[in-house]
């Protein structure tokens, strides 16, 4: 009976020893898989600005004519009014506009001409750079001389910048020119430069 318990009490801890090396010891690790990378879509920032509507607005600018065979400056400060259209197509905007301009002691020193008036109508390309817009312009335009009229075509550049969505700034440049004027045969050339402010609808 003695030597019963004693090999009971020895063959214990072996037994104890056993399961845990079975169960655990010699077993190999688990490892989880990792998870799959996720697809995120890309974030499309919009410009913010579409140009698309019609606007009207004043000029505030000055001016500058040379004229063959009449000597002396023929300058002065022009003014007006413009209304217009443009088209968003997304990169491009496309628009046509018409200006009327007037003036202010716009008379050559020596001859006494002055320009009356300026009438324009114009077609604009520009590119959509967000809240700016360049462009180039060209059209034809009429201009009124000491009461005599006469058609000419214009060309040039410009920039417009929305300050919000109801108002708009810009600046502009148009070469003027005028072949024979009056049926004459002196060529009139004039250069303007001006400040735009627009209210668009």
């Amino acid at each position: 009976m003695k030597r019963t318990l004693t090999s009971a009490l020895i063959a214990a801890p072996l037994v104890v020893a056993g399961t845990f090396a079975t169960a655990g010891g010699l077993a190999e690790a688990v490892v989880a898989p990792a998870p799959a990378p996720v697809a995120v879509a890309p974030v499309i920032i919009a410009s913010g600005k579409d140009w698309t509507g019609a606007y009207a607005g004043l000029s505030l600018g000055y001016g500058d004519v040379d004229a063959d065979g009449v000597d002396g400056d023929f300058e002065g400060t022009t003014f007006g009014g413009h209304v217009g259209y443009n088209y968003d197509l997304g990169n491009v905007v496309l628009g046509a506009e018409f200006e009327a301009i007037g003036t202010d002691d716009f008379t050559n020193d020596e001859t006494g001409l002055e320009l009356d008036q300026v009438l324009r109508a114009k077609v604009r390309a520009g590119y959509d750079a967000g809240n700016f817009l360049p462009y180039v312009a060209a059209g034809v335009a009429q201009a009124t001389v000491d009461g005599d009229e006469d058609e000419g075509y214009f060309y040039g550049v410009g920039v417009d910048y929305a300050v919000s969505d109801s108002f708009t700034v810009g600046a502009e440049y148009l070469r003027h020119e005028f072949e024979e004027f009056n049926g004459g045969e002196g060529d009139i050339s004039a250069d303007t430069a001006a400040l735009r402010v627009s209210y668009n609808f």
